[in-house]
């Protein structure tokens, strides 16, 4: 959990994904209500309206009863951050994992409340990692679907690191080729 240094300024899991759906209405929408809230969270008014005291009390949203709320700038930064951590690893639930996406979102909410900054860090770094390395990208997620149908691969990891020798060759001169026609 994302505890910071006071109880004050600590934000449950339930807490931060109504920041989380509060931003990406203010996004979507710019003018939030709790009927938005209650729709997108499923849950009924009165329980949003409770929660919405709450987050205005730590100083997230400023909110008064039967008005549109808006995030503070504390909020919207937390909010941030929230959806930030959620679309990174509903990427790498979908991009490299193949999970269908309404599973990958499921998992990702429950995900971006259980993780530190440096494990979010590595992540993005391992997705950046996969499509940037030529040993890497989109064959090597290939051979991981194929792993994952099967219970293992239909070649041979001989056979494999042939036919990666030889796309990395090709990979490399095709680079060599950019670097200069860059050049020129």
């Amino acid at each position: 959990m994302n505890k910071t240094a006071t109880k004050k300024q600590y934000l449950t899991p339930t807490m931060e994904d109504y920041l989380e759906a509060i931003f990406n209405l203010d996004k979507e929408k710019r003018a939030v209500r709790v009927r938005d809230i209650a729709e997108r969270l499923g849950v009924r008014m009165p329980t949003v309206t409770n929660m919405l005291k709450t987050l205005s009390e730590k100083g997230m949203i400023d909110y008064e009863k039967y008005e549109y709320l808006e995030l503070t700038d504390k909020g919207s930064k937390v909010g941030q951050e929230i959806d930030h951590r959620h679309q990174t690893f509903k990427s790498f639930l979908t991009d490299i994992l193949r999970i269908d996406p309404d599973q990958a979102d499921e998992d990702a909410c429950k995900m971006e409340h259980a993780v530190s900054p440096v494990t979010l860090e590595a992540f993005v770094a391992f997705m950046e990692f996969i499509e940037a390395c030529p040993r890497s990208g989109a064959t090597w997620l290939e051979y991981f679907d194929e792993y994952r149908v099967h219970g293992q691969p239909k070649d041979t990891c001989l056979e494999r690191m042939k036919r990666f020798a030889h796309e990395y060759d090709a990979r490399i001169k095709e680079m060599e080729r950019e670097k200069i026609e860059g050049e020129a």
